[in-house]
């Protein structure tokens, strides 16, 4: 009679046990689909301009789809300090997304330093979107170099063609003799204006409007929308339509984290990465189409807005394609000629 009781004891404390665990898995399940994601996202870049709501679209997108699960905050430039910080962070996962300019990690990833080749693109900025986003030598290549040091991109994307902007004309290689150009954290961006027989200077952005205005430097490159919105143009006299160069922006995430994530929470990230592609170049081409106009029509600050003719650009080109041997015999090593070699190939074929 004893051993019936304990075996109906231990029965029935093996079936509430199995209620308890099943309940608690239950509850484990709800808490994993309820679980919340906080996340940063930094921009090399203020509220208004393409970066910024890039990302704030990015982030509304991920919101809305995941029904609230995921919360993005969005930084503005300089919220966590400057262009090389913010990558610094993404790295060390302080932050989990950023868009970064490859022009800011040249002197960490040699092989980035491509995008600095001048004249290396079409002048079809549609096109050359397409070949961002399809490029193997980019997308696939490259951005292994770029996991190699906590940097994934997942996406690279124009931010619109690079123009320069002087406290003088700019409409031959003789006017950059000697002239105190603003770069990027570049080598090679540097080297590309020495080859013009410029004195580059690498700076922040956040130094940019108080330097032309000292004469610290005397120009600098960037997107119309930019040159716009950071106000450059009031500081400067002369804009040349150059379009030597496309700006190139990545959309970043910290490799350890994005791999990290439930597979769900991760094909949500992908998805909104490609609706982005098209959202972005829209957005850039809008701005720079419209602040063109601000530029031309703005009185209170007059520009003198001249754009170059193929003979005068051809000058340009003429010095600017050495440099390509440069990046390839000097900063890069096999590797970096093959991603460099594969861009050129799929350039040409896309045209």
């Amino acid at each position: 009679m004893f051993f019936k009781e304990k075996k109906l004891m231990l029965l029935t404390l093996a079936i509430m046990m199995s209620v308890i665990l099943a309940a608690c898995g239950s509850e484990e399940a709800d808490s994993d689909a309820e679980e919340t994601y906080n996340w940063k996202f930094v921009t090399e870049e203020m509220e208004g301009q393409v970066q910024y709501e890039y990302a704030k679209e990015f982030a509304d997108r991920l919101h809305e789809k995941s029904d609230g699960q995921i919360n993005i905050e969005v930084y503005e430039f300089g919220g966590l300090g400057s262009e090389v910080n913010q990558v610094e962070q993404l790295q060390s996962g302080i932050v989990e997304f950023a868009i970064v300019s490859p022009g800011f990690t040249g002197t960490m990833v040699d092989e980035g330093q491509l995008f600095a080749l001048q004249f290396l693109f079409t002048d079809d900025m549609e096109l050359n979107q397409q070949i961002l986003d399809t490029s193997e030598a980019l997308n696939v290549n490259l951005a292994e170099k770029y996991e190699e040091h906590d940097i994934k991109p997942l996406a690279f994307w124009t931010e619109g063609a690079m123009q320069w902007t002087g406290n003088k004309e700019l409409r031959t290689p003789e006017d950059f003799n000697g002239f105190k150009m603003r770069t990027q954290e570049s080598p090679l961006i540097m080297h590309s204006y020495e080859a013009y027989g410029a004195n580059p200077t690498a700076m922040s952005w956040g130094e940019l409007h108080t330097s032309l205005d000292n004469g610290v430097v005397e120009g600098q490159e960037n997107p119309i929308f930019f040159i716009e919105d950071a106000s450059f143009h009031e500081v400067q006299s002369n804009m040349t339509i150059s379009r030597h160069n496309i700006y190139v922006a990545m959309t970043t995430v910290n490799p350890d984290f994005y791999n990290g994530l439930p597979e769900d929470i991760r094909a949500m990230i992908d998805e909104t990465v490609e609706e982005m592609r098209p959202v972005g170049f829209e957005l850039q081409k809008k701005l720079n189409e419209e602040l063109l106009d601000s530029i031309v029509d703005n009185e209170t600050y007059p520009t003198e807005v001249i754009e170059l003719s193929e003979a005068e650009r051809d000058a340009f080109r003429e010095l600017a394609i050495p440099v390509r041997e440069y990046f390839v015999n000097e900063v890069v090593g096999e590797d970096g000629k093959m991603i460099l070699e594969m861009l050129q190939v799929e350039i040409e074929e896309a045209q």
